[in-house]
């Protein structure tokens, strides 16, 4: 997706605010998902949301005011019903340059019972739409089990 950065995404360095890097992956996963039949709407009726865990961002070149730059998304990993993942994230300048790559990791929560949750077919389906990064790979939750 194609994003035209704007006064408010700058700061005193006149350069991309770091939170801007978040908040625009974050934009850009939402909107996918809606495109995939997994809107905030169908979230709520599933009484589910996702959770981020770790979110990072590496900078590699400065983007500045007035650059159009373009944001994808990818899929790194999953566990088989996408109840946990890994996201990435490449800001790429006009000529193709990697500007800043942003990692994250997250799962599904039970709004109500505020646990973990696996999320069922609407997520499974969004999930296998995500373009899948180079390594991907299914993955296998590791379950903390209390010893008391």
């Amino acid at each position: 997706m194609k994003v035209q950065i704007r006064w408010a995404d700058i700061d005193q360095n006149r350069h991309l605010r770091h939170s801007v890097y978040y908040d625009f992956g974050a934009w850009i996963r939402i909107k996918f998902l809606t495109e995939h039949g997994l809107s905030t709407a169908k979230m709520e009726e599933l009484n589910t949301g996702p959770v981020i865990f770790r979110e990072e961002a590496i900078f590699k070149r400065e983007i500045r005011s007035e650059e159009e730059i373009t944001i994808d998304v990818e899929l790194v990993s999953g566990t088989p019903d996408f109840g946990r993942w890994s996201l990435r994230h490449h800001f790429r300048k006009a000529d193709g340059t990697v500007a800043a790559i942003v990692n994250l990791d997250g799962a599904w929560i039970d709004i109500q019972k505020r646990k973990l949750t696996s999320p069922g077919d609407v997520v499974r389906r969004a999930f296998e739409a995500f373009p899948k990064a180079a390594e991907f790979k299914i993955i296998h939750a590791e379950r903390s089990e209390s010893k008391n």
